[in-house]
């Protein structure tokens, strides 16, 4: 996984924006303390359910068209200072590629912090996506991390 954006003056940009000193520092020490004392695999389900959790506390409002679930989603994220997200759909699934991602300004953390983001982001999609009509069965997944602040989900049954 690449550890920087190509962008330095983006990075840094976007660090500016998204990682408030202070508040941000704390949580990335909370979440790399818990991922430390219990390891990255057994901290997944709770990271995935704390996504969950804002999910119903920051429901999407009713969607007509993907293009329109875009732009809730988006807005949602804007408010938390979360990136964006591009939605494509094909026959079997839609694909949810999130830029901008939050970075860790502790390059040590970064990794670590990606990958418990990722499992925060996850529970927070399937929800929204439960919220829009999607079944409980139908999950989401990441696919593929292009960087630390680049990553594709993919929102699909798994049978």
């Amino acid at each position: 996984m690449t550890t920087t954006m190509e962008n330095p003056a983006l990075l840094s940009w976007f660090r500016a924006q998204q990682t408030p000193e202070g508040w941000f520092d704390l949580l990335a020490l909370i979440v790399d303390g818990m991922v430390r004392n219990v390891g990255e695999l057994e901290s997944q389900p709770f990271l995935h359910q704390m996504g969950v959790a804002l999910a119903e506390q920051f429901p999407l409002p009713p969607s007509e068209t993907v293009g329109e679930l875009e732009a809730n989603i988006n807005a949602q994220l804007a408010r938390f200072g979360w990136g964006c997200v591009e939605l494509n759909t094909s026959d079997t699934d839609l694909t949810l590629r999130h830029q901008a991602l939050p970075v860790s300004r502790n390059e040590g953390q970064q990794s670590r912090w990606c990958h418990a983001f990722c499992a925060i982001l996850e529970g927070l999609y399937i929800r929204w996506m439960q919220g829009q009509g999607g079944k409980a069965h139908v999950t989401v997944s990441r696919e593929r991390i292009f960087s630390i602040s680049d990553v594709q989900f993919r929102y699909h049954n798994p049978q």
